[in-house]
């Protein structure tokens, strides 16, 4: 059984809402960011078990020194009045909006060799936006945060674009390229989402007070980190793995050969994100690692939206003359137990299809929309069929008559 499986199974509708909620805020509060161990003994256990283990300490040895130094503190309620006092919520694996299936892909990495590979536990919002439907269709543009002129036309008229054709910019709203990207987006109305690594409540970098409260605005600002949770060093390579998670691909637009964004161009690689990079005048040392990248086979060179979005968009295979082509013989894990679970004629309810396939609710109505956008599957007031039958004139009335 898959981890993301046995999640599920244990996040389903039993125990209190309210009590599964304080336990995850708790353990939020508790390791401060992805911790393997922990995320593991949720599995298995289920959240408000785990958080009742943490309470008393009753622990496997990998996890009693991530938790002694803060599991005494029980500030769960607590936080979650300060996140409602500043407009904002707190999104856990149980909420709707949990962008289940983004997170299916740190849920395949091995966190033994990287255990900043850890899916998320919570994560805190401010903002209207649905981080759900936000990351649906989105792309994260990285780069240097001592950018140049070039740097920052190139990254505002690339995310200008993108935003303008529906796509979310994703970034974590630093100086140079991440700013440009997220002023970019807001300019043409579009959606952006911004990144932190410390707590929503606290700006970083301060200068972009401003900037964040406009993102906040209209947008969403997120991070794993509980309110009042300063920045540090290691956090910010933990945050690159939600900027590559929560895209479709991840863009580099200048990078210096010691970038930051480097990291997340790997986290992007192992996802199974395309990354992509932009190249810059032959000379310039801001685009060095954008240039070394491409030439090492790191990313692909793009130079337009268009680009982009024929790496990131939906897949488009081409089609030999005279061979049937199975249009769901791409998909793997989680994706192709749903799509096998919906009959050849017909349709079928979330739940049904959570029942027939062994994948939790949540998971279910996190990969349907993925499958409808990849036009797999559509929906309509009996439920979610194959969009194969449909082409062929099979509606469920059609088979009822």
């Amino acid at each position: 059984m898959s981890a993301a499986r046995a999640v599920g199974e244990v996040m389903g509708p039993k125990g209190d809402p309210d009590e599964r909620r304080l336990a995850w805020v708790y353990l939020s509060r508790v390791v401060q960011g992805p911790c393997a161990p922990l995320s593991a003994l949720i599995a298995s256990v289920g959240v408000c078990e785990a958080a009742r283990a943490v309470r008393e300490h009753e622990l496997p040895a990998a996890l009693r020194g991530p938790t002694t130094m803060r599991r005494e503190i029980d500030s769960a309620a607590a936080d979650v009045e300060t996140i409602a006092r500043l407009g904002g919520r707190v999104i856990t694996p149980d909420d709707e909006e949990w962008p289940g299936w983004r997170m299916l892909g740190l849920d395949q990495l091995d966190t033994e060799r990287d255990r900043e590979a850890a899916v998320p536990l919570v994560l805190w919002a401010r903002g209207p936006l649905s981080l759900h439907a936000a990351s649906e269709r989105a792309v994260a543009v990285v780069g240097s945060r001592c950018s140049s002129g070039y740097g920052l036309q190139v990254a505002s008229e690339i995310s200008c674009d993108l935003a303008g054709r529906g796509w979310t910019i994703v970034s974590g709203a630093a100086f140079g390229i991440d700013a440009a990207a997220h002023r970019a987006a807001l300019a043409v109305g579009g959606k952006t989402v911004a990144v932190l690594a410390c707590g929503v409540d606290r700006p970083y970098p301060a200068q972009h007070e401003r900037l964040l409260a406009a993102i906040a605005d209209s947008g969403l600002v997120v991070s794993e980190y509980p309110p009042g949770i300063s920045a540090q060093k290691h956090q910010f390579l933990a945050r690159n793995r939600l900027i590559a998670t929560l895209g479709d691909g991840v863009l580099v637009v200048e990078a210096g050969l010691r970038s930051g964004a480097r990291n997340t161009v790997k986290w992007a690689r192992r996802l199974g994100r395309p990354a992509m990079a932009v190249p810059g005048p032959v000379g310039s040392a801001s685009s060095a690692g954008c240039h070394r990248m491409i030439r090492e086979g790191e990313a692909l060179l793009v130079t337009r939206a268009e680009d982009i979005i024929d790496e990131a968009g939906p897949l488009r295979l081409p089609v030999a003359e005279g061979v049937p082509v199975d249009p769901a013989g791409h998909l793997r894990g989680a994706e192709a137990e749903i799509y096998a679970a919906l009959p050849a004629i017909g349709s079928r309810l979330p739940r049904e299809l959570s029942q027939q396939s062994g994948v939790d609710l949540a998971t279910v109505r996190a990969v349907l929309p993925s499958l409808e956008l990849a036009e797999l599957v559509g929906c309509d007031s009996d439920g979610w069929f194959r969009t194969s039958s449909r082409a062929c004139g099979l509606t469920p009335a059609a088979i009822r008559q």
